[in-house]
C-alpha cells in the first residue's frame, strides 16, 4: 500500500529535477516534519534547526539532479541535514575543544532514560553544550564511528570519544538533578 505515495514521491522529485518550483514547494512540505525531527537534535533551538532546514533544502535544490533514485531519499535527504547542521555548528565547534575536562561524577542508573518520552529526551539534549550534542548525536542516534565523526569535525579520534564520554556524564547529571529537584526517580 505504500506505492502510491512512493510513485507520487518519484513523480515530484523527477519534477524538481526540470526546476519547477511548484514541486520544489511539495518536496519541501511532504519532508518538513522529518527534516526539522533531524534539525532540531542538532541544533541549540527550534530557530537554529529551521535554518538548518532551509539550508539543507537549498542545498537538495540545487543538487537534485545527482540523487541516484536507486536509493531512498530519505537516507540522501538525512544525510544533507546531518552534514548542514555539522557545516554550521563547526566554526563554533573549533572553539570549543580545549575545555578541560569536567570532574566526574558518580554514575546513576544508565536506565533511568528509557523512561523518558521523545520530548523529554530532546530537552535533555539540550542541555549539552554544542561540541558534544553535535557528537552525542552522530555516534548515539545517526551511528557514525569516532572516526567518521573525527572527519566530520576535524577534531582527533580520541576527542570526539572524550566529548561523548563528557556528553553522557552530563545528561546523567542532569537527570539526577532532576530526580533531586523534583524528589523523584526519573526511572
Amino acid at each position: 500500500m505504500h506505492e502510491p505515495r512512493r510513485v507520487a514521491e518519484e513523480e515530484i522529485i523527477s519534477q524538481c529535477k526540470t526546476g519547477s518550483l511548484r514541486h520544489q514547494e511539495l518536496l519541501y512540505k511532504q519532508f518538513y516534519g522529518y527534516a526539522m525531527g533531524i534539525g532540531l537534535r542538532y541544533s541549540l533551538n527550534r530557530d537554529d534547526a529551521l535554518e538548518v532546514v532551509n539550508d539543507a533544502f537549498i542545498k537538495v535544490f540545487n543538487a537534485i539532479n545527482n540523487f541516484n533514485s536507486d536509493r531512498p531519499f530519505k537516507a540522501w535527504l538525512r544525510t544533507i541535514i546531518v552534514n548542514t547542521a555539522i557545516d554550521r555548528r563547526r566554526k563554533d565547534l573549533k572553539f570549543q575543544l580545549n575545555v578541560e575536562l569536567e570532574n566526574a561524577m558518580p554514575v546513576i542508573n544508565a536506565n533511568a532514560i528509557e523512561n523518558l518520552n521523545a520530548e523529554d529526551i530532546l530537552k535533555l539534549l539540550k542541555e549539552l553544550p554544542p561540541l558534544q550534542l553535535a557528537i552525542f548525536n552522530l555516534y548515539e542516534i545517526d551511528g557514525y564511528s569516532h572516526d567518521e565523526i573525527g572527519q566530520l569535525l576535524a577534531i582527533p579520534i580520541s576527542s570526539s570519544r572524550v566529548y561523548l564520554s563528557r556528553a553522557k556524564e552530563r545528561l546523567r547529571n542532569v537527570i539526577r538533578s532532576e530526580e533531586q529537584r523534583h524528589g523523584r526517580s526519573v526511572r
